[in-house]
């Protein structure tokens, strides 16, 4: 028994050993990554993302619009053909209405 304490008390000192040597090496690397661009490790710059402002009409639209396309997409080419002709003349409301129809 006392000879497998010993050897996990070793391994155990190793481990620590190891961790230390690399957050040693770790806060070596980092300032070194800072200074090369722009602290990022790819040296890629981040994009500043636009905030959009849609208004509740477009907003409308777009969900319409996304409606529309769902149901189109698990329709026969014929259906489909159906469906757009009914945009044209009705508007986009009846042709969902006709592709749920369908879908259904």
């Amino acid at each position: 028994m006392p000879n497998s304490m010993s050897s996990v008390s070793r391994e155990i000192s190793t481990l620590r050993r190891t961790l230390k040597a690399m957050d040693r090496s770790l806060r070596r690397l980092a300032p070194r990554l800072h200074t090369l661009g722009n602290g990022h490790a790819n040296g890629k710059a981040e994009r500043s993302t636009r905030k959009l402002s849609l208004s509740r009409k477009r907003r409308a639209q777009l969900k319409l619009q996304g409606q529309y396309m769902g149901y189109l997409r698990g329709l026969k080419p014929r259906q489909k053909a159906e469906v757009r002709k009914i945009r044209e003349r009705k508007g986009v409301v009846m042709a969902i209405s006709k592709a749920k129809g369908f879908a259904s």
